[in-house]
């Protein structure tokens, strides 16, 4: 039986990442870009070459599939999901990835941007890979390894099972879904559809990370009409929306409660677009806390900002809408951790030293476990996400693999 699977798994997310499958969160599609559907259809025809079964294509997006049961087994019927969509943060139209092999334990540079580095200095879990091989995009744009070495690893692991039917497993379903990086990667109908007891999502950082407590999320709109009126007759009429916008911003706490300023438990309050003109303009915010009283504090606050600008200048309209993104996983999984025991005994198989830590960020598994299905987050190895030193280990993706494949061995067991 192979168990070296770095090629595979360095072709796969070359292919992948190559593909441009960027989510936007200003469109109300489902999938919110029609460009991810390029990496579902690639999957849906991967998936048939390989002998998965029952693969459809959601009318949301998602591809789903199946890997059937060890004959003989039963046992409780395991989910498998990455996402195919990049973070719209940055550029990811003409990815060209880039393969550093056996890596020096030196500065890694880039072809299109010569004026960056990627060091161990300031990446330090990147001075432990030395001999690796090192995938990294050109410089001008992500990678895409989030999620899209998730995508490889399960699709690798997919194809070691199906081409060795006696590998015990039980019934796993896959699930590769859109539009995760806008918080829109689990549409309600997903939970009938996966039809799991539990599941894993592949979409980990460090080697040896189980996660199974995420930040709970919401998004907060922001919008301000100002009076317009041309600027050589504005004196005593004019309100300027964007100055508005720009009160409400340095209203917030910037020492303690922003993303660059917090870490380890801290939440944060964070500004991610700012549009319009001086007649109106759109703030969008993110707001993050472990606890929901917390993060209940931090709309408390965010409203309170924006009434506090609204009285200060009552010729303006100022509205504040908070929507619920996602809940910390915690709040479900610490009711039942069998997921997560198995994740850690599958981890100790292999080897590997189990941690879990909270993670900053949320994946879809936090909201699938909110919906009812127990779905802990699995490593893959990506490092420094969402920019243009984004770069993963192949061996990394390797260790990740040979943990989806003990997952499904030790799941089949009483």
């Amino acid at each position: 039986m192979t168990t070296d699977f770095n090629a595979e798994l360095e072709a796969r997310l070359i292919r992948y990442c190559k593909i441009d499958s960027q989510s936007d969160a200003d469109s109300p599609s489902s999938p919110s870009t029609a460009i991810q559907l390029d990496m579902q259809k690639l999957l849906m025809s991967e998936l048939k070459e390989i002998g998965a079964q029952e693969i459809t294509l959601t009318d949301y997006g998602v591809v789903l599939a199946t890997i059937p049961a060890s004959e003989g087994v039963t046992a409780p019927t395991v989910g498998l999901s990455a996402h195919v969509d990049t973070a719209p943060q940055f550029n990811a139209a003409g990815v060209k990835p880039v393969v550093h092999r056996s890596y020096n334990g030196g500065d890694i540079t880039f072809a299109d941007a010569p004026e960056l580095t990627l060091s161990p200095e300031n990446a330090p879990y990147l001075g432990t890979k030395q001999g690796h091989d090192i995938i990294t995009a050109s410089g001008t744009t992500l990678l895409g390894a989030d999620d899209k070495s998730g995508v490889a690893i399960i699709m690798t692991a997919a194809r070691q099972l199906l081409a060795n039917p006696s590998l015990p497993r039980p019934r796993l379903r896959l699930a590769f879904t859109p539009d995760e990086e806008i918080g829109r990667g689990v549409h309600p109908d997903l939970p009938r559809d996966l039809g799991a007891d539990f599941a894993y999502t592949f979409d980990g950082g460090e080697v040896g990370n189980i996660e199974c407590e995420s930040f709970s999320a919401d998004g907060a709109k922001v919008t301000i009409e100002g009076v317009s009126i041309h600027p050589g007759t504005a004196k005593d009429t004019m309100v300027n929306a964007l100055h508005l916008a720009a009160r409400i911003i340095m209203g917030l706490p910037h020492v303690s409660m922003t993303p660059d300023t917090t870490e380890g438990r801290d939440g944060f309050i964070m500004v991610t677009e700012l549009n319009g003109n001086a007649a109106t303009a759109e703030l969008t915010f993110i707001l993050r806390d472990f606890e929901l009283d917390g993060l209940a504090a931090k709309s408390a606050l965010l409203q309170s900002v924006c009434e506090a600008v609204q009285l200060g200048e009552p010729r303006a309209h100022i509205t504040c809408e908070i929507s619920p993104q996602y809940r910390n996983m915690r709040y479900w999984l610490e009711q039942d951790m069998t997921p997560v025991n198995l994740a850690h005994q599958a981890a100790k198989a292999i080897g590997l030293t189990p941690r879990s830590e909270p993670i900053r960020g949320g994946t879809d598994g936090s909201r699938l476990t909110e919906l009812g299905v127990p779905c802990p987050n699995i490593f893959t190895g990506m490092q420094e996400l969402h920019g243009p030193l984004e770069w993963i280990s192949v061996q990394d993706m390797n260790v990740a693999t040979q943990m989806c494949l003990k997952l499904a061995e030790l799941a089949v067991r009483p």
